[in-house]
């Protein structure tokens, strides 16, 4: 299973791109095999990898069909194998070091003094 970050935004098409994202989403919201969630800076995806990358072509030419003249497409992918891992199964992964004693977490103060240059 795949989990997979896409930003799709029309270049010169002003400030303003909800429509644009509203339209890209269209074929999203039609399909029901691929889970998703929206964020602020990118729509989530999680399924097999070869459907999300036609669910992805689909979204861009949605943005074309909206009236983009040219798209800037932004694609990161996580296709682990060696185990299912869910959209939120990740973010529960981090919640569970935010709650382990500050002395063991890799975000200490300790830790990061390792990495001061001297001198």
């Amino acid at each position: 299973m795949a989990i997979v970050a896409v930003s799709i935004s029309p270049v010169g098409e002003g400030t303003s791109v909800a429509r644009f994202v509203a339209a890209a989403l269209g074929p999203v919201r039609a399909q029901s095999r691929i889970r998703w969630r929206l964020d602020p800076m990118f729509t989530t995806l999680e399924g097999d990898l070869g459907e999300i990358f036609a669910l992805v072509q689909r979204m861009n030419e949605a943005v074309f069909a909206a009236g983009a003249r040219r798209v800037s497409l932004v694609i990161k992918v996580d296709d682990r194998r060696d185990r299912s891992a869910a959209m939120e199964d990740k973010i529960r992964a981090v919640e569970e070091e935010f709650a382990k004693p500050k002395s063991s977490s890799l975000g200490s103060a300790s830790l990061l003094k390792r990495g001061k240059r001297k001198g």
